[in-house]
């Protein structure tokens, strides 16, 4: 199998992979646990609590959906925002850039499904140090897109100088580590 082939279907797997464990935790959350109604909470320890909110915007509650209309604008326009990804991803060469565009992929593939059939974002992770809550309230989807986007930013910011040897190196057939050897 060709080795770029490889990484991006890798990068597919771990896209989809986040996404089953978005749904999954969801899933339990507002099932087996019982917390499904704006308001509902289970303290888990003094600076984590699961607390269920309902999102009906994008990023930090912004754009918020409040008609029919909206809703169905914003799952067309994050659909198509995973395609660009997608597509961003098939395009890459280097495991790194395909990790972060995979992170950000699963987490947008899991809240596309949350707001196509609900019409909001679940939302349960609350992080707190006493009232000071540095995140808002967040899901695995969401911290799968934080996450791949810092990676794509230090990549691009620190590495890309190593990287296009790298590409030129697997481009010839020569491991990963012949650069260094050089």
């Amino acid at each position: 199998m060709n080795p770029l082939l490889k990484l991006r279907l890798i990068g597919v797997a771990i896209a989809f992979a986040l996404y089953a464990a978005d749904q999954w935790v969801k899933r339990l959350v507002t099932g087996p646990l019982g917390i499904d109604s704006p308001g509902d909470v289970m303290y888990l320890l003094p600076f984590f609590d699961l607390r269920f909110t309902r999102n009906f915007g994008v990023s930090m509650g912004m754009f918020e959906a409040n008609s029919l209309e909206a809703r169905w604008m914003l799952v067309g326009a994050t659909a198509l925002i995973a395609l660009v990804v997608t597509i961003w991803m098939f395009r890459e060469k280097l495991f790194g850039d395909i990790l972060g565009l995979s992170f950000i992929l699963g987490g947008a593939l899991g809240n596309i499904k949350d707001r196509y059939e609900l019409g909001y974002v679940i939302d349960y992770a609350d992080f707190h140090i006493g009232d000071f809550r540095p995140f808002l309230i967040f899901n695995i989807a969401d911290a799968a897109i934080t996450i791949g986007v810092l990676i794509i930013l230090a990549r691009a910011f620190f590495m890309r100088d190593k990287d296009d040897q790298e590409v030129d190196d697997l481009m010839e057939g020569k491991p990963a580590d012949a650069a260094e050897s050089k």
